[in-house]
């Protein structure tokens, strides 16, 4: 195969004919591709060439390259949002098609950290209420929360039985969110949350922490959600001013 003819970059002729062979199911999700050298001979480029081209596509999370081992296809995440829309994880789950659930950890009361009290400032917050949550897509689980609010928001014994903290908030106490400041942290190995989340141990997670606000801009969640990255992915839409 010779990818020669097309007047564009190599390297960006290779991102194309990789990503139509992942499509075509020529090479498989978590399938190994062949070794450098023979993905170059077969698509007649040198090998600089194609390790621009693969280091593009592990930047765009369509594959990964382990040192020594070689590149494998990433899956394709179900759901993929531009991050300055704000959605619960519930309306999130199903958008892509599938059925959310929870699986309820833990619930305490808590009291706030230094920096939890400059978080919520202005408000003074004497206890919070904190909530660990797994969240499931079909039954399988793909998001690890914890959410932290003021006590009296919610109550505590119904926490375990909502899918939406947000509804349940805005039922309890009349706070509904507005909008949030959103921190993405990408996270590797945790012993506790890749076991529940069943992940691959060289697999990421996308850490989104969030603070939210009503439309008064009262501070009155913080939550803090580790997305699968094989099935969550997430876009900033930028504009020139």
């Amino acid at each position: 195969m010779s990818l020669k003819i097309d007047s564009r970059h190599l390297y960006l002729q290779v991102i194309d004919q990789l990503k139509r062979d992942i499509e075509s199911g020529q090479y498989k999700t978590k399938q190994k591709l062949p070794s450098e050298y023979q993905l170059s001979k077969e698509l007649g480029v040198s090998r600089a060439t194609l390790r621009e081209a693969l280091r593009i596509l592990e930047e765009e999370n369509v594959v990964t390259r382990r040192h020594g081992v070689g590149t494998f296809v990433n899956p394709k995440p179900i759901f993929s949002s531009g991050i300055e829309q704000l959605h619960s994880v519930t309306y999130m789950i199903e958008q892509s098609g599938k059925v959310p659930g929870s699986q309820f950890l833990s619930t305490e009361f808590q009291e706030p950290t230094e920096d939890e009290q400059i978080k919520f400032a202005p408000k003074e917050i004497h206890t919070l209420a904190k909530v660990e949550r797994v969240r499931t897509a079909d039954q399988e689980p793909v998001v690890f929360c914890i959410d932290k609010l003021p006590e009296g928001l919610i109550p505590l014994d119904r926490a375990h039985k909502a899918d939406s903290i947000f509804k349940l908030m805005e039922e309890y106490s009349g706070k509904e969110i507005a909008y949030a400041v959103t921190h993405i942290e990408p996270i590797s190995y945790h012993d506790r949350i890749y076991e529940i989340l069943k992940c691959d141990p060289e697999q990421s997670l996308l850490l989104l922490k969030q603070m939210h606000y009503t439309a008064d801009d009262e501070p009155v969640l913080y939550s803090a959600n580790f997305f699968r990255s094989d099935v969550f992915s997430f876009h900033v839409l930028r504009k020139r001013m």
